[in-house]
């Protein structure tokens, strides 16, 4: 019996939470609600998870809105969680404000900024885990765009532990490909908000996606042999 995308995303994401023992009893999680469809695919499969009795954790989300984003993608998002019985923080962070005199607003200040507020939030509201919707496509993006650039073997983690406090960056959709969370937003009809800012300098990272398609040739198998390789390093012939 072939199985449905939804079952399909289903059985990654308990593959991966249970592979790298991502979610603990009565965990706190708050899910980072960006508006896109891999935190709306991860946010939806999590919520379903636990009202199946699956998942032992309450889970909230919590949206950051700079300076720059339309309001209608928050109430857009309020609705989307409230269907699915998870709590919807959104908080206002001045992003473009927040730049020194004389640098130019970029992706990467913007994603840092977001990043700092959803951990700072987390922390002074007590979560022990925050949930990032990053799919297998970011991982392997990362990884060849790490050693092209940085000349270093390194990538996304499944889970991040900090040692000064008690929280963890949590990826549940790590083995999940982005074609498939296309896919099953399309099925369940979930609109993805696409940044228009005006500030957005992608291009290195939708390069290297063109390469890693044009390297695994877009076969699923040969994207998960390469995160696999990461697993099973053979140090005996590597250069040291």
């Amino acid at each position: 019996m072939t199985r449905t995308i939804g079952q399909a995303v289903d059985g990654l994401v308990v593959k991966a939470l249970k592979t790298w023992d991502m979610v603990r009893p009565r965990d706190r999680i708050l899910i980072g609600a960006s508006g896109g469809k891999d935190s709306a695919v991860m946010a939806r499969d999590l919520a379903l998870k636990k009202r199946q009795g699956r998942l032992d954790a309450e889970l909230v989300g919590l949206h950051i809105r700079n300076d720059f984003s339309p309001h209608e993608l928050s109430e857009r998002l309020a609705a989307e969680y409230e269907a699915w019985g998870i709590p919807l923080v959104v908080k206002d962070v001045a992003v473009e404000g927040r730049l020194k005199p004389g640098r130019r607003m970029n992706c990467y200040w913007c994603s840092t900024q977001r990043r700092t507020e959803m951990i700072r939030y987390a922390m002074a509201e007590g979560f022990t885990a925050v949930a990032l919707g990053h799919h297998l496509d970011d991982v392997l993006e990362t990884l060849f765009m790490n050693m092209m650039r940085k000349g270093e073997l390194s990538t996304m983690p499944p889970v991040v532990c900090y040692r000064k406090y008690p929280l963890r960056i949590i990826r549940p959709m790590y083995l999940v490909e982005e074609k498939q969370v296309i896919e099953l937003a399309t099925e369940l009809g979930l609109v993805s908000a696409t940044c228009t800012c005006g500030y957005n300098d992608r291009s290195e990272r939708d390069s290297t996606r063109e390469r890693v398609e044009a390297l695994t040739g877009g076969s699923s198998d040969a994207k998960r042999a390469i995160l696999e390789s990461l697993r099973h390093v053979n140090a005996e012939y590597l250069p040291s």
